[in-house]
């Protein structure tokens, strides 16, 4: 069973990677108008059910995705885990860093620091037991990151919610790239639960004074021994000043259906 609102195309979006249509399942409308073509059911469906897919081409991808050997990333984050910290001097970042790891339950030794303009990175082997990750040699890297609040200040956001403030950017032009690969960057930090969670599309679009960034997301939840997958197509969107660099994002249900795999073969219910 599907629920998809009736299309409305009076603004249509250059989208990549996933194909759109045009058609509904259903009068029963979502709780915001849709303005552009959405992907059919049966991509939504296949790339929910397809373990070898996540994210679109064109995605942003961490430096460290092809990093050898198992390892660990994560930002340094104030006391209540509410935030990750920032700041522009290296010292107090280290001394940040290195007060988290000797918290950690799994602490390293450090190894070195990089940095990019949006980070400072300090990189820790991991002291796992031998029957915990490698058996031989050094065990796991561990790479720990403290943003620089010139470029991205995170300080007051809830990570937990959804909707809300988001933080603020402090590069100057502020342009649709930018934004970009910062929704998509912090996309990998944040948690979602559900069985399944795939981003469809990413798009830009630009209005007075603010860069809009909306991830289409599909989110799969299990509805139990025997029942359908219930699959919620959600925009996630970040919307920056242009003035401010202030970011706040909402969290928008499009439509709803329901799926399983049938012989080994994604299908709606």
């Amino acid at each position: 069973m599907s629920v998809r609102p009736a299309a409305t195309l009076t603004l249509v979006i250059a989208l990549a990677s996933c194909g759109g249509e045009t058609g509904s399942d259903s009068a029963e409308q979502a709780t915001q108008p849709v303005l552009r073509p959405l992907p059919a059911n049966e991509t939504v469906i296949g790339k929910v059910y397809d373990t070898a897919y996540s994210v679109p081409d064109g995605f942003y991808v961490d430096a460290r995705a092809d990093t050898p050997r198992s390892y660990t990333l994560y930002h340094v984050k104030d006391v209540s885990v509410s935030y990750e910290l920032c700041s522009d001097d290296f010292d107090e970042a280290y001394e940040w860093e290195s007060a988290d790891n000797a918290s950690r339950s799994v602490s390293g030794h450090y190894v070195g620091s990089a940095e990019t303009a949006d980070y400072f990175e300090f990189i820790r082997e991991l002291s796992y037991a031998d029957d915990v990750g490698n058996v031989e040699g050094l065990t796991s890297p561990g790479f720990a990151r403290v943003f620089k609040c010139s470029r991205i200040d995170r300080n007051g956001v809830d990570r937990n919610l959804r909707d809300g403030y988001a933080g603020r950017l402090n590069l100057r032009p502020l342009t649709a790239d930018s934004v970009r690969e910062f929704v998509e960057y912090m996309w990998q930090f944040t948690f979602f639960a559900s069985m399944e969670k795939k981003v469809l599309q990413s798009f830009s679009t630009e209005r007075d004074g603010t860069i809009d960034h909306t991830l289409v997301l599909a989110l799969a939840y299990s509805q139990g021994y025997g029942q359908c997958d219930r699959i919620d197509v959600v925009d996630w969107t970040w919307r920056a000043d242009k003035t401010t660099g202030e970011v706040r994002k909402s969290f928008d249900l499009l439509y709803s259906l329901h799926a399983q795999i049938v012989d080994g073969v994604p299908t709606e219910c």
